[in-house]
Order: structure tokens, then sequence, then C-alpha cells
């Protein structure tokens, strides 16, 4: 039975395989940031341009992910919604979720500029992930949508861990063109952070 580190591995190697810019977001990103939260789901920012799907739905159905390019192509098409391109392990259910970057989307486009690439420990080896101050935001706007505390936590640890080296002003910034300024203030104060971004 396939382990799950062994599912993110085959998927980072497939992406690569195909030449496609990636970065790991999520519960995984925190693992390098922060601290280990139990997840079956990988989440990737892919720079996913239409001639390089054919080469990555292949690649996808050599470990026994299906995913026709023409899902794909789909759901690169559609503007209107961040749909993500699910692949999913057949022998195990593990999931893989690709969040493509998209014209204008100029979050997504500064986090794949900025990311980092780390080394998880021998069972995954080297990766690319957000930068923890990517990370950051988009966990305030995951909490602000979901109000799921989990990103709470993450961002605690994510601040618990690397605090000194933080680009706060890059963090302001974003929070306050993507409105969740308030936010971000009150849950470090929550944390005990007051001023940490200042």
């Amino acid at each position: 039975m396939m382990s799950f580190e062994e599912f993110l591995k085959k998927i980072v190697a497939a992406l690569e395989a195909a030449g496609v810019e990636y970065l790991l977001g999520g519960a995984l990103a925190a693992w390098a940031w922060g601290e280990p939260r139990a997840t079956q789901d990988i989440d990737l920012v892919v720079n996913l341009p239409p001639e390089k799907v054919n080469a990555l739905s292949k690649e996808l159905e050599k470990i026994q992910i299906y995913v026709p390019a023409e899902i794909m192509l789909d759901i690169l098409a559609e503007p209107r919604a961040d749909l993500a391109i699910n692949a999913i392990h057949g022998g195990t259910g593990f999931k893989a979720e690709f969040f493509p970057l998209r014209a204008g989307d100029d979050l997504r486009a500064s986090a794949l500029a900025r990311k980092v690439q780390v080394n998880l420990g021998p069972s995954i080896g080297k990766i690319f992930v957000h930068s923890p101050e990517d990370l950051i935001i988009y966990k305030l706007l995951y909490f602000s949508q979901s109000q799921q505390t989990k990103h709470i936590r993450d961002i605690g640890a994510i601040y618990q861990a690397r605090k000194a080296t933080l680009d706060g002003e890059y963090i302001q910034d974003w929070a306050g063109i993507l409105g969740v300024r308030g936010l971000l203030d009150e849950i470090l104060s929550q944390l005990g952070y007051t001023g940490a971004t200042g």
C-alpha cells in the first residue's frame, strides 16, 4: 500500500516531469513553517499553461491517476470560479488538488514567485512550498471564509516558529489589499503578537 508521503513524492515528480511550476500549500506547507497537522489531501498551486496539460495528464496516468486533458482544459477555461483540478489515486483514495494560476490573480502569482524549497525529511525530500508570509495570508483568507480555527492555529504556529524572520510589511500590505487587515490584527492580538506585523 502506498503511503501518503509516497503519494506526495509521486505527485511532485509528475509535475516536475511535465515541466509544471508548483508550490505546496495547505496543512503540508505548515509542516515546513509551523507544526505538523494530520491531513489526507495535498493542496498545490500550479502554473499550468494549456500547452503542458497533455504532458501532465500522461504523467499522472503513470501513477494511476486519471485526469483527462479535456477536463483540465475545461477547468482552466473557467474564469469565474477558483476551481481546482482534482487528482485522486484509485488505489488509496489520496487526493491532490491543483489550484491553477489564473490571469489577474496577483496573490497567487506573487506566491509562486516567492516559493521556497525546503527539505521535509527523508520520506519526502526537497519540495517547493509557500513562503511563511504567503501561507499566513492564505490562512487569513481561509479563516475569513470558513471560520475554521485550524487556520488560526497554523498562523500562531508559524509566528511562534518564524516571528523573527517574517516580512511583516509584506503580510500587512496583502492583508490590506484583501480586506483582512483588521482580522490579522485581531488574531495576532489574541495570540499575543500585538504589533508583530509592524
